[in-house]
């Protein structure tokens, strides 16, 4: 006949064989939810590649400095029709 030591024993066996699965599964849970609630709010952010953002800065760049030309044309007729 088992004693109460004997029993105690056995089901802590019993159960450490249950914990680390269980651990497991809720670690692999948690990882699944926060993966998917990090892929939510980054798909909410609107962001862009890092070409993308890129290509865009090249783009304003190119209409900055036609910009500055329409500009400096402009100055210079006023200067034209200024003198006139």
């Amino acid at each position: 006949m088992k004693g109460p030591q004997d029993l105690l024993a056995q089901l802590q066996g019993q159960l450490g064989q249950f914990v680390p699965d269980m651990a497991k599964a809720a670690k692999d849970d948690f990882e699944s939810h926060a993966r998917a609630t990090v892929l939510s709010v980054l798909a909410r952010l609107e962001l862009v590649t890092r070409e993308e953002f890129d290509a865009q800065q090249a783009v304003l760049l190119r209409t900055r400095a036609k910009v500055d030309a329409l500009e400096l044309r402009v100055a210079e007729l006023e200067q034209t029709l200024a003198k006139q």
